[in-house]
């Protein structure tokens, strides 16, 4: 299978090793010079002489709208995988030819989530909450942070944007979100323009009551949630690779790079039932849009189809 990874960042060379674990004739596209096997600097000549049967849209999140209208202006009629969050704000989406699109969330590949999804079936849902921090000058330490595209609202970055991963998996576990509310900004003093904490409380389908922050704050570098039952407490943490219901532990091993690997295998395999899908990649942009206002407004936003 070819595969064209379009950015090579940090996030972009995780892509590539991924899809080639699977045996994929990987290729790039980048403006910079880069040391790898096979390498393009212009759209129309990767797709011609390598021939894709999915691309990857790994740049900066504020030209993946674009990235993803040029392939269709191309006429390219494989899948897409596009780098989350989907686009920097709202688009229209133009009809398209793609075979599929899906958004890059991950962690739903998680078998801690997987496991909690299947739990979850059938379930009175009282309450959740979740919490993710990291220090961003910690979070790729050969890079200046500064210098990141997380460290630019212009860009795309920003902290409701980088670690949406909880927007995404908490709103595909719960059936989607109804109404939030929300503060956020850039607090800290960290050399950024962009939001560095934010905090939501949610009315999701399934939930009454879920809350949340996000931030790049957090010297330990944590990712967890608490979920009440009618019947159960639920605690996973991600980074430690452990769940508890009630009293009773389980350990899940994972490496750095797995829940990325599996969801490069599932769409080389054609089974893409957990992956991300364009509507809901679109869905968790609209939130995020949402908690922007909300916290801009100091008032509720209910969802509006």
């Amino acid at each position: 299978m070819n595969i064209l990874i379009i950015g090579y960042g940090s996030i972009g060379a995780q892509h590539a090793l991924a899809a080639a674990f699977w045996g994929g004739d990987v290729a790039v596209l980048s403006r910079r010079n880069i040391t790898f096997q096979k390498t393009f600097d212009n759209l129309t000549k990767a797709l011609m002489m390598h021939a894709p049967d999915y691309v990857v849209i790994a740049n900066a999140t504020s030209e993946h709208y674009g990235t993803l209208c040029l392939l269709n202006q191309m006429e390219y009629n494989g899948t897409v995988l596009v780098e989350k969050p989907i686009f920097g704000q709202p688009e229209p989406i133009p009809p398209f030819s793609f075979r599929a699109v899906f958004v890059a969330y991950n962690l739903r590949f998680h078998p801690i989530n997987k496991r909690i999804k299947s739990l979850l079936q059938g379930e009175q849902i009282l309450s959740v909450h979740a919490y993710v921090g990291q220090y961003l000058p910690d979070w790729r330490p050969l890079v200046d942070y500064r210098l990141s595209y997380s460290a630019s609202a212009t860009l795309g970055g920003g902290v409701l944007r980088d670690l949406s991963h909880e927007l995404d998996y908490l709103t595909w576990m719960l059936g989607g979100w109804e109404k939030v509310t929300a503060l956020g900004g850039h607090f800290s003093s960290l050399e950024i323009d962009s939001d560095d904490v934010f905090g939501l409380l949610l009315a999701t389908p399934k939930c009454p009551v879920v809350s949340m922050q996000l931030n790049y704050l957090d010297r330990i570098g944590r990712r967890f949630f608490i979920i009440n039952t009618a019947n159960s407490t639920i605690q996973a943490d991600l980074i430690n690779g452990t769940l508890t219901i009630n009293d009773q532990t389980e350990y899940f091993p994972i490496t750095r790079d797995q829940t990325c690997l599996e969801m490069h295998r599932a769409i080389q395999t054609g089974h893409t039932e957990i992956l991300c899908t364009l509507d809901e990649g679109l869905d968790v942009l609209m939130l995020i849009n949402a908690a922007e206002e909300a916290a801009t407004h100091y008032n509720w936003i209910i969802r509006s189809d």
